[in-house]
Formats: structure tokens, C-alpha cells, sequence
């Protein structure tokens, strides 16, 4: 709520424009996305530090959803900072993520729990139809909220 505070007085046309994406009270049943390929964009809310404003949005990345045996990973292919991990459902509104992040041009993910800096932990939700957001409170950088918005690729 504290990010969402702060980029009302900010930019608070970028916030509206956005419609359900940044309403903390908007989720839909089906929380997990399905499999394929997704267009993400990330915003980042709340800047953390002086280099970063109250509101950023980063350029289209890809991201992918693979479902294997029942359980839905997903990963952030492209972009400076890569989440990976798993999603573990929670209720019909709302799945729990853990994961990693990776950065610049590292290759590969680290294990979940060996570096507390690169652990990340967030949760799905269902705005629309056909639109996700992955939620991040409170990363370890730029901001105070990360959002992921997950539109499949056609």
C-alpha cells in the first residue's frame, strides 16, 4: 500500500492507466497461469534509494510457464533481472512464488535459499482475462513493490 501511496501522488495518471493490474483488491479465480509463453512487462512502484522514481516501467521481456507433473514453473527469459521459481497454489485467487533472481548476464539460476540477497518470494494473481500479475512486496532492489504483468504470447 505504501508503494501504491506514493506513486498516487507521483504519477498518478500511469497508475490508472493500468486499470486492474495495480488494484490490491482485484483478483480473479484461476491464479496460476497456464503453460506457454508470455509478454511481461515489469513495473516497479515505490523507488528505493535516489536513482529510482516512484514509477518505472521496463520494455515488453519474455516469459514462459512450464507445467510438469503438476507443479507450474515460471521464468522470466529476458531482461536485467530474471526471476525464476516455482508456483505453489494457495487459494482459487491467489498462488505463492519462491524463487531466484538472476542478473545481467548470468547464465543460470541459483538454488533457492543459497543466497538470502537473490531469494524472491511473491504471488499470482488473475486481473483479466488473459492478464496476470506477479507480485513482488518489498525486493532487495530499486523498489519497494515489483508487479509483473503476464500476457500470453498469440
Amino acid at each position: 500500500m505504501a508503494a501504491l501511496d506514493r506513486v498516487r501522488v507521483s504519477d498518478p495518471a500511469e497508475l490508472a492507466a493500468q486499470g486492474a493490474l495495480f488494484d490490491p483488491d482485484h483478483a480473479l479465480l484461476d491464479a496460476v497461469p497456464p503453460a506457454g509463453d508470455y509478454r511481461c512487462r515489469v513495473f516497479k512502484l515505490g523507488g528505493n534509494g535516489t536513482a529510482m522514481a516512484e514509477f518505472t516501467r521496463y520494455p515488453d521481456d519474455q516469459c514462459r510457464i512450464d507445467t510438469n507433473g503438476g507443479v507450474s514453473k515460471f521464468y522470466k527469459i529476458t531482461g536485467a533481472q530474471r526471476q525464476s521459481g516455482t508456483i505453489y497454489p494457495d487459494s482459487p485467487s491467489r498462488a505463492v512464488f519462491l524463487g531466484t533472481l538472476s542478473l545481467a548476464d548470468e547464465k543460470r539460476a541459483m538454488d533457492y535459499d543459497r543466497d538470502d540477497v537473490r531469494n524472491v518470494a511473491g504471488y499470482f494473481e488473475r486481473v483479466g482475462e488473459g492478464r496476470w500479475r506477479l507480485v513482488f512486496p518489498r525486493p532487495q532492489f530499486e523498489s519497494i513493490l515489483d508487479v509483473i504483468e503476464l500476457v500470453p504470447l498469440k
